[in-house]
């Protein structure tokens, strides 16, 4: 009899836990859900954007047509020493990232470590996001109904500026998928600069390289 009492009361108490906590995990997911769904229906990842043709890619080979026969403009948003080696004539230049001027230590280390691992090969600088990048072009552009074909070396920087670009009102944007790298000497005719278009990510070290890639081509 006492054995059966003790399997009644522990499944009592079983029970009666199972119940309490239910509701309290139910009561913890729900919040949760809806802060998720608030947050990703404010803002657009460049990724949706352009999957969903919001923002249109535009190959390096078509963006002449782009611009000269559909008004766009192109937008360069690359770092400030990669224009000064190869631009196109008539872009407007706002960098989405530039260079990390902060001194403090930890930032001192960032750069020391950069700089072994990035920035002696490629020529790089340890780069911050630029807080003023948008509106810096909303004084270079004022109307948002202005079609815009943003730009970079590889393509990857040009998306998170068209993200931003999108959400601060921008709704005409193109995307140059593939960056400048992806780019032919004749797909833009109007390009200036000491080095080419495709070639103005490429430093430091890999720049040496670079050019005795184009010594042995030229000799053989």
């Amino acid at each position: 009899m006492a054995t059966q009492l003790n399997h009644v009361f522990r499944s009592s108490i079983l029970k009666h836990k199972t119940q309490s906590e239910t509701p309290l995990r139910t009561s913890r997911r729900t919040p949760r859900f809806e802060v998720i769904n608030a947050t990703t229906s404010s803002t657009r990842s460049a990724r949706q954007l352009i999957e969903s043709g919001t923002v249109r890619p535009v190959l390096p080979k078509d963006a002449s047509l782009a611009i000269n026969s559909e008004g766009f403009i192109l937008l360069d948003v690359r770092p400030t020493w990669e224009r000064e080696k190869a631009r196109v004539a008539g872009s407007l230049h706002v960098p989405i990232f530039v260079e990390d001027k902060d001194n403090s230590p930890i930032t001192l280390l960032k750069k020391w470590v950069h700089f072994g691992y990035i920035g002696l090969w490629t020529g790089q600088y340890l780069t911050a996001v630029n807080s003023e990048f948008l509106s810096q072009v909303e004084n270079v552009i004022p109307s948002k109904d202005t079609k815009l074909l943003v730009a970079c070396g590889e393509g990857l920087r040009s998306m998170t500026a068209a993200s931003k670009l999108y959400n601060g009102g921008y709704k005409n944007l193109g995307w140059l998928a593939g960056g400048f790298n992806r780019s032919k000497d004749n797909d833009f005719p109007s390009a200036e600069g000491k080095e080419k278009l495709q070639h103005a990510t490429i430093g430091g070290v890999s720049y040496i390289f670079l050019q005795l890639l184009i010594f042995l081509k030229a000799v053989g």
